[in-house]
Order: C-alpha cells, then structure tokens, then sequence
C-alpha cells in the first residue's frame, strides 16, 4: 500500500461504508501525515446532512464539516472526528456526502479531486465486505460500499486504492469470509492484490486511533461503533468475546490479531470483478442502488460457502 502511495502528493482517504468507516482509515492517515503526505479525509455520511447550515456546503455533494460545524442530528460521527483531530493538532476537516447513487457520488468525488488537487484516493472499509463481488452466500451491507466504488472506478486517476480493516466482523450480516479470502487470492492472480499490513498495538497510530474510538463512543454512547470498537480491541491486543456495548449483547463477539491488519487491493481491478456494478452505473439516488442490487440478488446463483478448515 505505502509502495502505491509512494508517488502520491496529496491523498484523499474516503470512508466507503458510511457512519464510522472513516475512522478505520485514521491509523493510515496518521501515519502518512507522519511521513510528510498531504492527507484529506471523506466519509459517505448517515447523518442528516441537511440539518447543517448551508455555508458548509461546498458543493450540492459535499459538507465540509470542521470542529466548529453544529448540528441537531444526535449522530455525527463525521464532527465527532473533526473535533478530535483538532485537538490533537491534526488537519480536522472532514468532507460528507450524503446518501447518493453512483452519478451523484461521482460528481462529489470530482469536486473535492479538483478543488484538492488530489492525486490518490483510497478508500476505507470497516470490515471487508467492500471485497464480494455479488455471488457469494451473503453481500453483508453492500449498498454504500459499492456505490463508492463504481463513483471512484468511473474517475481517471493515477492510484486508486481500496483497502479493508477489520477481518472477520462482517460475519454478523452473513458474509463467509472464506469467500472474501477466495475473491482476494483471485485479485492476486490478476495483479490487484497489494498485500496485507498489521498495525502494531504500541504504535503511534494504534494508541492515536484507540483514542479515537474511545472518543466516538464517549460521544455516541447509545450508537457506538460495533467495527471500530472491535478493531481497536484487537489492535490492543484484545482477543475473543469483548464487550464494549450494550448493542452486541447476546452476541458472541471474536476479536482477534487479523482484525488489525489492512488488506489493500486495486481499486479498478476490484470494479472489474464485481458482476453487477454495470446495473448501478447510472443510478441518482440510493434507493435505486438498493433496488438494482435486490433485483441481480434474485438472479444470481450464489457460491457455496465452505467453513475455514484450520
């Protein structure tokens, strides 16, 4: 991933999924801020944008959102971050897109490509369900991520990057994650797999992220993020049934070591496997995203998923 990123002069890390995933590209931003990288932060927001005074918004898709940016809207996560970062001296600006459909989110990519001049993006995804490409037993909560990616796929620029952290959480919603190893051993065999990175636990990224985290959950105590909560658990060292929220009782949660650890793929090598991002290409809004998705659902075969055998 760093290797990619090498040439890179200004960087845009984006939260793929919405709400918290923004948060699981902060150790990678913290540490290319660290080495001297012009870094700016997205998220494909859950918040209601609207509520936020219009002199935010610097395009019809885009808020800027800083440490002083209010909001009635109970979840933030995109302010809790900004005002976070600026305590810590970091660059606290945080763009938010609103739910949108591939056009609409291309155009706010677009946008902040021009007005950053930004030659890198790398999208971040809480979990790694970004990486099914539509056959598999279960999709997990593709709509968001998806949708980012075919806004991003459509966009000539010299490095695109997706890259997941937190293995294994998105079991939850479904998704065997003996599958996503397949699709990731696939990208390999066609030169999109960029390899795997650990953070380590006494790292400055590590106890500057699960500061973070503690932060968010201080600030959204009835809505705390279950992914985040859980990698931050794990890049502690953590391991097993930890419970930090009321959310995952009669859960049974497993933390562990492969949670802390970024998986990176090409961007536009990860579009051209996905089997129905074509049917999402001129979608306005996110409801059509949903609908198209259901629809190649019914159609599809789905693999069989197989159980990890180690």
């Amino acid at each position: 991933m760093f290797a990619a990123l090498s040439s890179a002069r200004r960087v845009l890390i984006a939260g793929a999924g919405g709400g918290f995933d923004i948060y699981a590209g902060l150790p990678l931003a913290l540490a290319l801020w660290n080495n001297g990288t012009e870094v700016h932060l997205a998220n494909l927001s859950f918040s209601e944008l609207e509520l936020i005074d219009r002199k935010n918004w610097v395009s019809e898709q885009v808020v800027a959102v800083t440490h002083e940016t209010t909001t009635p809207d109970w979840y933030f996560p995109e302010g809790t971050l900004a005002r976070w970062l600026a305590r810590n001296d970091l660059p606290s600006t945080v763009h938010a897109f609103p739910p949108l459909g591939v056009q609409t989110l291309r155009e706010g990519y677009r946008f902040l490509i021009d007005r950053l001049d930004i030659d890198a993006i790398v999208l971040v995804d809480g979990g790694t369900d970004i990486l099914c490409r539509g056959d598999e037993n279960a999709l997990g909560t593709p709509v968001e991520d998806i949708t980012s990616v075919g806004a991003v796929a459509g966009i000539d620029l010299p490095v695109k990057l997706v890259t997941c952290l937190g293995f294994g959480i998105d079991a939850y919603h479904g998704v065997n994650h003996v599958q996503v190893l397949e699709n990731i051993a696939a990208l390999d065999r066609d030169g999109g797999y960029l390899g795997a990175l650990s953070i380590p636990g006494t790292s400055r990224e590590a106890v500057l992220y699960r500061d973070a985290v503690a932060d968010a959950q201080r600030a959204t105590p009835d809505r705390p993020s279950i992914v985040n909560g859980q990698i931050a658990a794990a890049v502690g060292g953590e391991f097993g049934d930890v419970q930090f929220t009321r959310r995952t009782s009669g859960s049974t949660l497993f933390v562990n070591p492969l949670m802390a650890i970024y998986f990176t793929v090409d961007l536009d090598k990860l579009a051209a496997r996905c089997l129905y991002l074509d049917r999402l290409e001129n979608t306005i809004g996110r409801r059509q995203v949903i609908t198209r998705i259901e629809a190649f659902r019914n159609e599809v075969s789905p693999r069989i998923p197989r159980s990890y055998p180690h």
